[in-house]
């Protein structure tokens, strides 16, 4: 159960991250509550939200297949993510 707990641990800090790096581009370039930001920000959330919500699924036929399916799309979200954040700055 391990790999459930930091899969979990990895989505929370990665998502975290990118809303952090949000306020701190915002607050540099002088430029609070944007709604390019605000739109990135959602995005984490709702990001969260639903692969969360994928980790805690416990009827799938292969655990192991589905979690790495999990973590292969938190890597492609948060990509995305930080591309638009890339934008913002």
């Amino acid at each position: 159960m391990a790999n459930i707990r930091d899969l979990k641990k990895d989505i929370n800090y990665v998502l975290g991250d990118i809303i952090e790096a949000v306020y701190i581009v915002e607050a540099a370039n002088g430029k609070q509550d944007s709604k390019e930001g605000a739109k990135i920000i959602d995005g984490a959330i709702a990001t969260f939200d639903d692969l969360i919500a994928k980790v805690n699924q416990r009827k799938v036929e292969n655990r192991k297949a589905h979690l790495n399916a999990v973590r292969a799309e938190l890597e492609k979200k948060a990509t995305g993510l930080v591309n638009d954040l890339n934008k913002l700055g």
